[in-house]
């Protein structure tokens, strides 16, 4: 491929062309050069190749492996939380307005737009939410008093440690709010907290622990 300098008296001659004008000879515009710069896909291909040859890909390969395992493991800790300081308790309404209609498998109209709905209407909350740092030896002790005072129905839910951890020792499954987005979603600022249904709205007990 041909480097092509482009002057103003070719432009010229172009135009002449395409108007049906006579052309003129322009003589030698200038030296043209091949491209020297290497391909970009090119040149990433061949450094793959060489890391390959190298084994720094295989190593890289086995970091970023790790580091997805171990995010896994143990997902970063919910920021802006605390050990519970002054125990307090708060109610949450879960209720929203839609902004669009919603509609049916026919295309029929489900609900309109600017409906305000609760989803406690439709869905009870079955069993308690139970927020604690899995890091925190007595956070998870009193999570443990509470899961049995409601015999096995609470949700464990961890905002920092192990999930897969304490799955394992508890035997019975334990989630992660991840990225804390129900912890931001109930304004809980400390744990250990328990979530409960009261009517059509939410209790909020952010509970003290034991010294």
């Amino acid at each position: 491929m041909k480097r092509l300098i482009v002057v103003p008296s070719l432009l010229f001659a172009l135009l002449l062309a395409a108007t049906g004008t006579s052309a003129l000879d322009l003589g030698v515009i200038g030296p043209t050069y091949e491209i020297s710069e290497p391909h970009l896909l090119q040149m990433i291909e061949q450094r793959l190749r060489d890391k390959e040859r190298s084994g720094e890909l295989k190593r890289l390969e086995e970091q970023a492996r790790e580091r997805g395992i171990a995010t896994v493991k143990n997902p970063p800790p919910v920021a802006g939380l605390h050990s519970t300081e002054t125990a307090r308790t708060f109610y949450f309404d879960p209720s929203f307005t839609l902004d669009r209609n919603i509609l049916g498998p026919r295309g029929e109209l489900l609900f309109a737009a600017g409906t305000r709905k609760n989803p406690l209407e439709v869905v009870s909350l079955s069993r308690h939410l139970l927020l604690f740092d899995g890091r925190d030896v007595r956070q998870v002790g009193r999570a443990r008093q509470l899961i049995a005072f409601y015999q096995g129905r609470v949700k464990p839910i961890l905002v920092g440690g192990s999930y897969l951890d304490l799955m394992k020792s508890w035997r019975m499954p334990v989630y992660f709010d991840q990225q804390g987005l129900l912890t931001r979603r109930l304004g809980i600022t400390q744990v250990p907290a328990l979530v409960s249904q009261e009517g059509m709205r939410l209790r909020i007990d952010e509970l003290e622990v034991a010294p």
